[in-house]
């Protein structure tokens, strides 16, 4: 079968190539895949060239200048449409991913999974053996939403509050990844990897992208409620996730202040008080 998968690269090409070896040792399946580039430097340009120019089934959407995540993906999104009409099954999100072998076929599997839903979220498994989904079963606690309001108050506060977290990760980490072996409706699923279906562009033709990184899950999960559906999550359908190597070359300072504008959208449309 056609399916699809869309991905940004910035300045991490490594991790692209691994991605697409990975689709390509799925026999039986054609996965046609288009890299956004958001203006990587020329290192990583010249590498994602030579390495397209290796896999007719590779397509380089090279931006003038970094326009982010979900926008990104938009991007793609758009150009995959626009060259291959027949692709209505495609998966979208980070380039640090590993497709198993049976990636399209357990797609194929969970076809009938895309009749009812827009997005479906796999099992997106960290190269450790963490699972990162169920993202988000439900709802986050009043209490973790105070939490992340003085989290994002100050850059050094936010320091101690996640030194805090890691030392007491045993007590105060949500619950929701070790129900990674429910299928079910959720409200959030992880950010790095999402399928969508022609649910989906029967409804809309991207995804919302109010933001230049951080938040995603959310605002999916908002674009989806708005027409009275749900993020899927199946377990059957997994990914191997390198973690954090998308974002791997920003700073800490400047990830927590890209994730305080995100939040200070997120808390327009969820309010606490």
């Amino acid at each position: 079968m056609n399916f699809g998968y869309v991905c940004t690269n910035y300045n991490n090409t490594a991790f692209t190539g691994e991605a697409v070896r990975s689709l390509a040792a799925n026999s039986g399946h054609r996965f046609h895949v288009v890299v956004v580039d958001n203006n990587s430097d020329t290192t990583n340009v010249d590498l994602l060239r030579k390495f397209a120019a290796q896999y007719p089934d590779v397509e380089l959407v090279l931006n003038s200048s970094n326009v982010g995540y979900f926008a990104g993906l938009n991007a793609g999104i758009a150009h995959l449409r626009a060259r291959h009409p027949q692709v209505s099954v495609m998966a979208i999100g980070n380039n640090d991913l590993i497709f198993p072998p049976d990636f399209g076929a357990r797609l194929e599997e969970n076809l009938s999974r895309f009749d009812a839903h827009a997005v479906v979220s796999p099992d997106v498994v960290t190269l450790d053996g963490v699972h990162q989904n169920p993202h988000v079963i439900a709802n986050i606690s009043k209490l973790r939403e105070i939490v992340y309001d003085v989290y994002y108050l100050n850059y050094h506060l936010a320091k101690l509050i996640g030194r805090v977290a890691r030392l007491t990760r045993l007590f105060t980490d949500r619950s929701d990844e070790t129900q990674w072996r429910i299928a079910r409706p959720i409200y959030q699923g992880h950010g790095s990897c999402y399928i969508i279906g022609p649910r989906f562009f029967q409804h809309f033709s991207e995804l919302w992208a109010p933001t230049f990184l951080m938040g995603e899950e959310f605002f999916l999960s908002k674009q989806l409620a708005d027409q009275g559906m749900q993020v899927y999550y199946e377990p059957a359908i997994r990914v191997q996730h390198h973690c954090h190597a998308a974002v791997g070359s920003l700073p800490g300072r400047r990830m927590w202040e890209i994730a305080k504008v995100a939040h200070k959208l997120y808390r327009q449309h969820v309010r606490i008080l």
